[in-house]
């Protein structure tokens, strides 16, 4: 009798762990049919073209990509309900752009991550650097603070004793041995910037769209925790079965084939180490 009883209990775990097995791989949140997913041009949309929307269109979603060419509509689209999620920002930037608007955004996983670089057509390194040099820069505050920090670490700046590396701009630099002419612009005006300017900053998606190589950089962002980039939704739905599949899409072991194969030289995200 304990023998039956034990059997059946086995049985009923296997058939558990089988349902268990179907969710993670079947239907899709039938709620949702589609998901419009909003990237920068350039890699992140690529993420979601060719690793991505595959996994979740297996699953029944139709999987929609909305193109953006900077760092603000993506944000005010998902806010809106225009798009069901976003990828192309870090979380510090999420953080600050959802206080000063007001948004309920929220970060659901990250994603591999091109490195901000600096760029030149005019030298081939950072020691060629003279008196009066231009440098252009992200005029965004969380992607001009990276560059910042970069400028502090070559040593071409100094900064105010207690600066906050994330919130770093203009105003806290204390020393500038060089006399550099910074010269703030929209991110994706950077690449454009290389042929007037002696080095340029370049954040990894718009240099990687623009045709300049990872590799071709003289120097490349270490990248910290925090400027790891992420998918965010609105978080009202941070819940919900599509968000979870979008989630578990990223860590599948499908997606970092994909990662390996088309986007070398980004920094792969935790779960993919």
């Amino acid at each position: 009798m304990a023998s039956g009883i034990a059997k059946r209990l086995v049985a009923a775990a296997l058939a558990i762990g089988a349902l268990g097995i179907m969710h993670t791989a079947g239907a899709a949140d039938p709620d949702k049919k589609e998901i419009r997913f909003g990237a920068t041009a350039g890699p992140y949309s690529d993420q979601i073209r060719y690793g991505i929307k595959p996994i979740l269109e297996k699953q029944g979603y139709k999987v929609t990509i909305v193109e953006f060419s900077d760092y603000v509509q993506p944000n005010l689209a998902l806010a809106d309900s225009a798009i069901d999620a976003n990828a192309f920002q870090h979380v510090a930037y999420l953080k600050k752009f959802s206080a000063d608007r007001k948004l309920q955004l929220s970060d659901v996983v990250q994603v591999p991550t091109a490195p901000i670089g600096i760029y030149s057509r005019k030298h081939k390194s950072l020691g060629e650097v003279k008196s009066g040099a231009s440098v252009s820069l992200p005029n965004d505050p969380t992607n001009l603070a990276r560059a910042i920090a970069m400028l502090q670490q070559f040593g071409w700046i100094t900064l105010k004793a207690g600066t906050d590396p994330i919130r770093a701009s203009e105003r806290d630099i204390e020393g500038n041995p060089h006399k550099l002419k910074l010269i703030q612009l929209e991110a994706a005006q950077l690449p454009r910037s290389l042929d007037d300017v002696d080095y340029a900053f370049v954040n990894g998606n718009f240099a990687l769209a623009s045709g300049l190589k990872l590799t071709e950089a003289l120097s490349l962002e270490k990248i910290p925790d925090y400027y790891m980039n992420l998918v965010a939704v609105r978080t009202a739905d941070l819940n919900k079965p599509y968000v979870k599949d979008i989630r578990a899409a990223y860590q599948s072991a499908e997606f970092k084939t994909v990662t390996q194969q088309r986007f070398a030289g980004f920094l792969p995200p935790a779960y993919q180490r």
